[in-house]
């Protein structure tokens, strides 16, 4: 997962759960202020409908209970209290019906009232038909005003406010003290003119007068607002209530008892008179009370509307900040990872390579280029730092790397540059024993076997001294031509006598490239010969193309793969550590070839040739190739008279490649040793190369008359024998055919094989 997804998520994750939890606060506020909104309306329809039908209620029990009890109520009285009792029930009734479902609790109330009315026109006929008792009339209407004084009770009970759930209970309280003043009076219509009540109706009475002065004293007074207490106190202190206070302490203290139950005292006549009139105040103060609920239940909806409203705005305003510091905090981290990222890639990709390059190529470093410690304190200035650590101990590697490599190879240069003057110097010393046993030709023939030996080593010291980095010793001072060139470079070769040479005299090449050129084109050709049979011919040739000199070298060795010529190919275009060196010891020629290749700007390209083995295509810059002059073209010396083969052309060979017609005829045949009857001192055509002789005189070639330089050296056969022990040679005598035997021909065929056994070998070795 990408890191601007994990920030982004980081970022989302919080704020989704900020703004649920404000949702979901927000909902429950919403909730609770519908909640309250909807007591409020009940209340508004029911409630006081509903407390007046209470009082009427209360008042319509108390006049039947004296009516039935033989007080002077008279039916007219009776008759109007009860039709003012049907009319608060029928308000009741529509305010039920238009305030709509409410809670179940409240529901369920609201029917057991209806109920209870709907029965209320029978308990007064049987009330009005002295059927039953007193006491279960009483009973009938006792149970529907608590049913109404309950309504009131679980209107509020829900609300998850606590204050108005407190005041509510206080306005419950109250109606139910006012219930209890209210049975006091029905219990006191009920002794009716003999002013006797039964044992259970006073003692009823008794907990009525109890209950109403603790609720009262203990949960009414000391919960209500300051005016409303102040207003009780009024009530409190009225004549009326002072007037009911004595009357219920002389009832409780001043009764008698009496066999059929408890003779009340004569002040209970002024009960009604107070009665009427504190009832009234108490009435009117329950339903301010009441009214006080409802304004605050609205009061207290609208605050929570107001919360909401609030807690939205908030709550929105800190979400809109916690987004856009989110944002920008997550912009600038991506942008300075990003700053980070392309830094890294700059230095990975370009610094760090330009860096180790100059330090393989032995140049200062500029240290402004890399990345500094910057001491930062946060993560990802802490990471820049660490790679900015990583990155200069690499360099420091590398730096060290590159001095061990550039002091191994000025080791190496050093052992290359004195075991090559070694090699000069046994170079000389063989000439000198060259010229001072010329006249023995067995050991003439081993001295250049010496010879031919000792050049390849320097060859094999001067590859060291080109992997080491230092430059080949060029003494050539002229122009060389390009014919002279392959001639020499050939002459470098061991095998020299397989190696056919095809060649343009038009065009020379510079001097101070000639050493390297020769010692490239000696490499190639020592591979060729190396890697093809032992008999057969190796050609190389060179032309003049549109980019300069093309020198071609082809061989007949064994198919090679593509992959193994792209591989090959992909030596000669690299500069490999000292490591690969080491794995490739035994085919270090390539990267020889790479090496030179790159210092003369020339190009190396190895593939299949037609005949099946492969060709390597030199393309030498013409920037180095300079054309010939003709007054210094070299004259053709006479071929001599059908020489025989001598042993002083190569070294050891088989017995059937002494005989004269297995001699190889080129074009232009390798330098040989030439010894005319004077016996001219023997020197050498370039510094420790292979020793020739000087021709003194020789006729002009091509008739360019006596300006024309003389040829180069070459060797010609018997010239260091004594004249007694030469063949006479007949002039133009042709080769006989090849007359071999059958065991020649075998021992030919099995030289072929064991060339090319070895040849796999080291293609094997050569894989990785």
């Amino acid at each position: 997962m990408r890191l601007r997804t994990l920030l982004v998520l980081l970022a989302l994750i919080p704020t989704v759960a900020m703004a649920t939890q404000v949702a979901v606060t927000a909902q429950r506020l919403l909730a609770q202020s519908g909640h309250l909104r909807a007591d409020v309306a009940a209340g508004e329809r029911i409630g006081l409908p509903l407390h007046t039908l209470i009082a009427e209620t209360q008042a319509e029990r108390t006049m039947t209970a004296a009516r039935w009890a033989g007080s002077p109520v008279t039916e007219t009285a009776l008759r109007s209290q009860r039709a003012a009792t049907d009319t608060a029930a029928d308000a009741f009734r529509r305010a039920s019906a238009d305030a709509g479902p409410g809670t179940e609790e409240t529901d369920r109330r609201l029917r057991e009232i209806v109920k209870g009315l709907d029965d209320l026109d029978a308990h007064r006929e049987r009330a009005d038909a002295r059927i039953g008792s007193a006491d279960s009339m009483v009973v009938f209407y006792s149970d529907l005003v608590g049913q109404m004084i309950r309504y009131f009770q679980d209107g509020f009970s829900h609300t998850e406010d606590a204050g108005l759930t407190h005041e509510s209970r206080v306005v419950v309280t109250m109606f139910s003290a006012s219930e209890m003043m209210a049975q006091e009076d029905t219990i006191l219509a009920l002794a009716g003119p003999s002013r006797e009540l039964s044992t259970r109706r006073f003692a009823d009475f008794v907990n009525a007068v109890g209950a109403h002065r603790h609720l009262y004293d203990r949960w009414v007074v000391p919960f209500m607002p300051v005016e409303e207490g102040s207003r009780y106190a009024e009530i409190a202190g009225s004549d009326a209530w002072q007037a009911k206070t004595r009357i219920e302490n002389q009832v409780l203290s001043d009764h008698k008892d009496t066999d059929t139950g408890v003779k009340l005292p004569r002040e209970i006549k002024e009960w009604a008179a107070a009665h009427e009139k504190w009832s009234a105040e108490i009435d009117a103060l329950s339903t301010d009370r009441t009214r006080a609920l409802l304004a605050h239940g609205d009061a207290r909806a609208a605050e929570l509307e107001a919360e909401v409203t609030w807690l939205i705005a908030v709550s929105s305003g800190a979400l809109l900040l916690v987004t856009v510091a989110i944002v920008l905090t997550t912009r600038s981290v991506l942008r300075r990872l990003r700053v980070l990222h392309e830094r890294t890639v700059t230095v990975a990709e370009e610094t760090l390579p330009d860096v180790v390059a100059r330090l393989q190529q032995g140049r200062p470093v500029d240290a402004e280029t890399l990345p500094v410690v910057a001491g930062e304190q946060d993560e990802v200035g802490r990471v820049s730092d660490a790679f900015a650590r990583v990155v200069a101990v690499s360099v420091d590697g590398h730096r060290q790397l590159a001095a061990e490599r550039h002091g191994f190879g000025m080791f190496a240069a050093g052992i290359a540059s004195r075991t090559g003057n070694l090699v000069s110097r046994q170079l000389t010393l063989t000439e000198e024993l060259q010229d001072a046993f010329g006249g023995d030709e067995a050991l003439l023939a081993q001295l250049m076997r010496s010879d031919q030996l000792t050049v390849g080593m320097r060859r094999q010291i001067e590859n060291l001294l080109i992997l080491a980095g230092g430059e080949i010793p060029d003494p050539h001072t002229e122009p060389m031509r390009v014919a002279d060139l392959l001639r020499e470079a050939a002459a470098e070769v061991e095998d020299f006598r397989r190696i056919e040479r095809q060649a343009l005299d038009e065009i020379s090449v510079e001097p101070r490239v000639i050493s390297q050129i020769s010692h490239l084109l000696a490499e190639l050709l020592d591979n060729a010969t190396r890697f093809s049979p032992p008999r057969s011919k190796v050609v190389i040739r060179a032309e003049l193309v549109a980019d300069g000199l093309s020198v071609e070298i082809e061989d007949r060795g064994p198919r090679v793969t593509a992959a193994t010529y792209e591989e090959m190919n992909r030596r000669l275009h690299s500069a490999p550590p000292y490591s690969v060196l080491a794995e490739n010891a035994h085919r270090l020629g390539l990267f020889v070839v790479g090496h030179l290749a790159d210092q003369l700007g020339a190009t190396v390209t190895l593939r299949r040739s037609v005949y099946g083995g492969t060709s390597a295509v030199v393309i030498v810059p013409r920037d180095l190739l300079v054309p010939t002059e003709r007054g210094n073209e070299p004259v053709d010396a006479p071929a001599p008279a059908a020489p025989a083969p001598s042993p002083a052309v190569a070294g050891p060979r088989r017995a059937e490649e002494d005989r004269p017609e297995l001699v190889l005829h080129v074009a232009d045949p390798l330098p040989v040793r030439q010894a005319p009857a004077d016996r001219a001192p023997i020197h050498r055509a370039t510094p420790g190369r292979a020793p020739v002789r000087e021709v003194p005189a020789l006729p002009a070639a091509r008739g360019t008359g006596t300006g024309a330089r003389p040829p180069l050296p070459e060797r010609v056969p018997q010239t260091h024998m004594a004249e007694q022990l030469r063949e006479p040679r007949a002039t133009g005598t042709v080769p006989a055919p090849d007359a071999a035997t059958p065991q020649e021909v075998a021992d030919a065929w099995d030289d072929y094989e064991q060339g090319t056994r070895t040849v796999e070998i080291e293609l094997r070795q050569d894989q990785p």
